[in-house]
């Protein structure tokens, strides 16, 4: 009884801070808005300062939250009774999503900067924000060809989740370190008279859209980084019985059990012994971690 009770104050724990993420991450698109519509030239697809204001919007809509919810979509214990495939599914789609916004957002860049003749690509925030770009590009690519699509074998899966974890947080928090940069510069560009250093309400309300991203990147690498909210590893056991059959099961097994979240869903055993087995896996795992 108390474990339940202490996973349910801990369901309650995650829930809390979920919430928070959320709305840490909608009042941010919310201010993009108000700022580009109230102090800016709102949106437009001309050449003009509008087709600019796409940038922000949909850097902090795709990239930033949207990039966000696809990094914790495993950690939602009410999916955990999916099948891990159709989260991969969500998980490869929530990211498409951002990296088409992203590009359409440079794209809006590249243009207004050729209508206008200003340089491209000599600041800082361009060259990181490129760089950003490209690596989310391959970092979807391979995590298709890796993960997503059947062909892959199990030990190449488990040697590059590791990386493919690491990778995506480091670029999601260069992406948010990019945002900043981004609209320090803005501000400094666009504010003349009264200047930047003259803390119009502009300036305060952009300062304070920089402290939400912040707050809603370093509570996503929060959620994403506590073990104890991981999905747990279901899968486990039957592969685990399935590689014990074959001569090279040892070494292969010792990998897997390190494992806590390589990939398994594509091996299904629907035995109700099986299953039996598993649910009480599951537990075993949920215990281990809490």
């Amino acid at each position: 009884a108390a474990h339940g009770a202490r996973k349910m104050e801990d369901y309650g724990r995650f829930l809390a801070l979920l919430a928070s993420t959320l709305l840490v991450g909608f009042v941010s698109v919310i201010l993009s808005l108000v700022w580009v519509f109230h102090f800016r030239e709102g949106l437009s697809w001309d050449g003009s300062p509008g087709e600019f204001n796409w940038h922000p919007v949909l850097i902090i809509t795709g990239f930033v939250f949207v990039q966000g919810i696809a990094i914790i979509v495993y950690r939602l214990p009410w999916t955990w009774k999916c099948s891990k495939l159709l989260m991969k599914f969500i998980h490869a789609g929530l990211n498409t999503i951002a990296l088409i916004l992203a590009i359409v957002s440079m794209v809006a860049v590249f243009e207004f900067h050729n209508a206008k003749n200003i340089p491209n690509m000599y600041s800082l925030h361009s060259w990181i924000g490129l760089t950003a770009v490209i690596f989310y590009s391959l970092q979807l690519l391979l995590g298709f060809a890796v993960f997503l699509l059947p062909f892959a074998p199990v030990h190449l899966r488990v040697a590059l989740m590791p990386i493919h974890v690491y990778s995506g947080l480091t670029i999601f928090a260069t992406v948010i370190a990019t945002s900043l940069m981004g609209i320090t510069e803005k501000l400094i560009f666009a504010l003349k008279s009264p200047a930047y250093s003259a803390s119009p309400p502009e300036a305060t309300l952009v300062n304070c859209l920089g402290l939400l991203l912040v707050i809603f990147g370093s509570l996503i690498l929060w959620m994403a980084s506590r073990p104890h909210w991981k999905r747990p590893p279901a899968e486990n056991a039957k592969i685990l019985r399935l590689i014990a059959a074959t001569p090279e099961g040892t070494q292969v097994e010792s990998t897997m059990t390190n494992s806590s979240n390589a990939d398994k869903s594509d091996l299904r055993i629907s035995t109700e012994a099986a299953r039996k087995q598993n649910i009480n896996f599951d537990e075993a795992g949920q215990r281990s971690t809490m």
